[in-house]
């Protein structure tokens, strides 16, 4: 593993493209090779771009692509697709949009499947995130699924959200507001070559006047992806707020952050798993025909099994310690 984590880190795309492989299908090599990979993170820009369905997502990732290309600057992409709740499989569509830059060496593109996870990106973007920080890509751009109100999981992947809407939602914003409208740290009105634009913009200025932004207040900018228009200036404002978290103590604490849901999302995983493994393993069919009969109710079992973990856990630790 740990040969592959260096052909990685000297540029192999076959060994970093196996690497997030290994990480997605939750092989335990995969967690090897980012403990090996992981003192070299930290140097990327993680850009976040969510946004409802339709809004164009993908064309708008597509040109900030090229616009960052054009800056000399070394580009990956991990595209969130949804996945089939019955076959797991996904069309990875938003791949396609982005395929002229296909034969880009200093571009990586990987789609990823949600694969049941609700919140907007995969249960491991995080990881492969981090896999092209170590890598050496300057700008990592995560493009969630199309999300709603509630699916804000990016505010803890990204240094920088980019809210993308487009004219026509009405009252959605207003709607949006208690929950994906918070996490911007910039407003995308694409698609403003559309009647309403105005009216979009005054109605992110409003909420933003509602909820006061001390520290930064978000940039609102109009955008026509399909052209092209307006992306350069949207760039800037990424580089912008990188330079703002670098720079103000909110920055560091968002930073620390990150770090500390990443322990919890891991710690949380892995107590997953033992529960999974548990209830395989003592009697799950005994227990539901229980619980389904009323013989016992779900929150025994639930506990039964919790003890059952508890004291494996313990045995374990004795014997680890004679």
């Amino acid at each position: 593993m740990s040969i592959l984590a260096e052909r990685a880190l000297r540029g192999d795309v076959r060994a970093l493209a196996r690497i997030i492989s290994l990480v997605e299908n939750e092989e335990p090599e995969g967690e090897e090779v980012i403990k090996h990979l992981y003192p070299h993170t930290g140097h990327a820009l993680i850009i976040g771009i969510t946004g409802s369905p339709g809004a164009g997502k993908s064309t708008l990732v597509d040109k900030i692509i090229a616009e960052f290309r054009k800056k000399g600057r070394t580009v990956g992409v991990i595209a969130v697709d949804p996945s089939s709740p019955f076959s797991g499989g996904a069309i990875l569509a938003d791949r396609i949009r982005m395929q002229r830059h296909a034969n880009d060496p200093e571009v990586f593109i990987r789609s990823m499947g949600t694969r049941g996870s609700l919140g907007g990106v995969s249960r491991s973007t995080r990881e492969a995130v981090e896999i092209l920080d170590a890598c050496g890509k300057d700008v990592v751009i995560i493009e969630t699924v199309g999300v709603g109100q509630s699916e804000i999981d990016i505010v803890k992947l990204a240094d920088t959200v980019c809210l993308v809407l487009v004219p026509g939602m009405g009252d959605d914003i207003q709607i949006m507001k208690a929950g994906i409208m918070e996490i911007a740290d910039l407003f995308v009105v694409n698609k403003a070559d559309r009647p309403g634009v105005e009216k979009v913009v005054t109605e992110i200025k409003l909420m933003l006047d509602l909820i006061g932004t001390p520290d930064w207040r978000p940039p609102i900018y109009t955008t026509v992806a399909e052209k092209g228009d307006g992306v350069t200036e949207l760039v800037e404002g990424m580089e912008e707020h990188r330079k703002f978290l670098k720079q103000s103590p909110h920055g560091e604490k968002r930073m620390k952050d990150k770090v500390i849901q990443e322990i919890k999302d891991i710690m949380s995983r892995e107590i997953a798993k033992k529960i999974e493994h548990s209830w395989e393993n003592h009697g799950a069919d005994v227990h539901v025909k229980a619980v389904f009969e009323k013989e016992m109710d779900p929150y025994t079992v639930a506990h039964s099994i919790l003890k059952n973990i508890i004291s494996e856990n313990k045995l374990r630790e004795g014997a680890s310690e004679r």
